[in-house]
């Protein structure tokens, strides 16, 4: 049974992330920041930054909260690097994305933010500096992602929108919708929605807009929070899906650098019954084992969180119901969530981080199903089932705060899953993982793999390149193969965008593993 410990005080994470006013009157004071597990000075072990917002009160500013940067000091410390590193904005953050812009092998930053979306190159000395000409989406942006479109090894940019706003329409707001008969702020309906961006990157971090040309037009200006890229129809290029708030969700499949959104045609859109959700965070991975990738989408109270069954050929199938997802997730409003191996048994669990928008949710907690902070939630995988077992996955899941990012990462290299979990006007949760007698495992350093392989006798496991996804956050880019009691793997093989594999025989497993092609 994985069993969770929060950390963060401890190891020096306490810097809050603001958004807005506590009574939250304007639905961007609802949105929270995202974070990210990166390892930004190429030591091996995983750094924590943080996005950050303002503080509000009433129509004036009270505080413009920074991004922070947290070097990863093992032993159970991070120190604040932030000003050393040349970073801190005050812009009120929103989202982050990592990549290699510039093709130097160094981890580069992009945040989004409610304004000027902002490029930090890695200068190689632990130092950043900010882009010149950085690629943006002018506006409140959420969701983005790093990913070579086009197959020409350089790493492109997709930045989702979520809404049309000025900051004057954020200070003035005052709540004007009616919900369970308490009056809450307006959104997103009845608001202009924020078309999403694709960005060529024609080489040494040069960006050109190609959005309409390469067919990732967000045609309906749906609102976009969560973002991901991955192999969706197992021709090794990478595709988009994206959550969109109380519309339905875009699938954009990948022919050669040309996108085609197929969504509504490929039974990824919408729920069981036909209904566009409240999209928030992404989740994606091989849940069954049979070799494709299917999705999770985290969503509104009331609403269920939905699993998306790959059935082939872009084609999947609503199986929440199936899979017990429906009831633990059903009275949450859900944000950031993972499909991750928390107890190296080789099967891929949940982990869903909760909160809701309203703070008023307080005063009908009993009838909607749970108040403004509320418990994350961790579902363990038990035969294609998920069940929850939060309740006995130690004191981390007791904390109940209103949760939105989430990150995953091996933050203390002890081989299983940690998390980092952003709380909005709270300090960040750190949920260090310390399940007795995990399973053995496997960490893999591969850049630019779309797909790996490990086998042992008729066994085998398989993950996927996954960018982006949770909600407005970053993990850990490596991939994580639980294996259960195995003490070496007969093979593991690596597959690269162009079809070139790699097959490395003997592997010894509990260690981690760099591999270049």
């Amino acid at each position: 049974m994985p069993y969770f410990v929060d950390i963060a005080a401890e190891a020096g994470v306490v810097a809050p992330t603001w958004c807005g006013r506590d009574d939250k009157p304007h639905i961007m004071e609802s949105n929270g920041t995202g974070l990210g597990l990166v390892d930004y000075d190429s030591d091996g072990d995983l750094d924590l930054y943080l996005v950050n917002g303002w503080r509000l009160d009433g129509e004036e500013i009270a505080e413009r909260g920074r991004d922070v940067l947290y070097r990863n000091e093992g032993q159970g410390r991070f120190l604040d690097v932030t000003e050393a590193a040349g970073l801190g904005s005050d812009a009120w953050g929103s989202g982050l994305a990592t990549g290699d812009a510039n093709g130097d092998g160094l981890v580069d930053l992009f945040v989004t933010n409610f304004g000027t979306d902002v490029l930090y190159l890695n200068q190689g000395d632990g130092t950043f500096e900010e882009h010149p000409n950085s690629p943006n989406l002018e506006g409140w942006s959420a969701g983005a992602v790093f990913f070579d479109a086009d197959g020409d090894g350089d790493e492109d940019l997709f930045v989702g929108g979520y809404i049309e706003c000025t900051l004057e329409e954020v200070l003035m707001e005052k709540p004007s919708l009616v919900w369970e008969g308490i009056h809450v702020m307006l959104g997103p309906f009845g608001l202009e929605g924020l078309g999403n961006l694709y960005f060529r990157n024609l080489g040494e971090a040069r960006f050109e807009e190609a959005t309409v040309e390469s067919g990732l037009e967000d045609v309906g200006l749906f609102y976009t929070f969560g973002i991901l890229a991955a192999d969706l129809d197992g021709d090794l290029d990478l595709d988009i899906y994206a959550a969109n708030d109380s519309n339905p969700n875009y699938l954009y499949e990948n022919d050669g650098g040309t996108f085609q959104e197929v969504g509504l045609w490929s039974g990824a859109a919408l729920d069981e019954g036909g209904n566009a959700q409240a999209g928030m965070g992404l989740a994606a991975g091989d849940v069954e084992s049979d070799g494709m990738v299917d999705l999770l989408v985290t969503n509104f109270q009331q609403d269920m969180s939905t699993l998306y069954r790959n059935l082939g050929d872009m084609v999947f199938e609503d199986a929440t119901r199936s899979v017990q997802l429906g009831a633990p997730t059903f009275s949450m409003l859900s944000w950031g969530t993972t499909l991750s191996d928390f107890d190296q048994d080789g099967d891929l669990d949940i982990f869903v981080a909760n909160g809701h928008i309203y703070p008023q949710a307080d005063l009908v907690a009993d009838k909607v199903g749970g108040g403004f902070r509320q418990p994350n939630l961790l579902l363990i995988d038990e035969g294609g089932t998920f069940v929850d077992v939060s309740s006995e996955a130690g004191p981390g899941l007791a904390v109940e705060e209103v949760s939105h990012g989430l990150a995953v990462g091996d933050i203390d290299f002890d081989g299983d899953l940690d998390m980092a979990i952003s709380n909005v006007d709270e300090p960040p949760t750190l949920l260090r993982n310390d399940t007795d007698e995990p399973g053995t495992y496997l960490l893999v350093d591969a850049p630019h793999v779309v797909r790996a392989e490990a086998t042992k006798g008729d066994g085998t496991w398989i993950r996927h390149q996954v960018i982006g996804g949770s909600f407005l956050s970053v993990n850990d880019p490596r991939f994580h193969f639980g294996l259960g009691q195995e003490q070496r793997l007969d093979a593991l093989t690596l597959v690269w965008p162009d079809g070139f594999r790699r097959k490395i025989q003997d592997v010894p497993t509990n260690h981690a593993l760099k591999i270049w092609r």
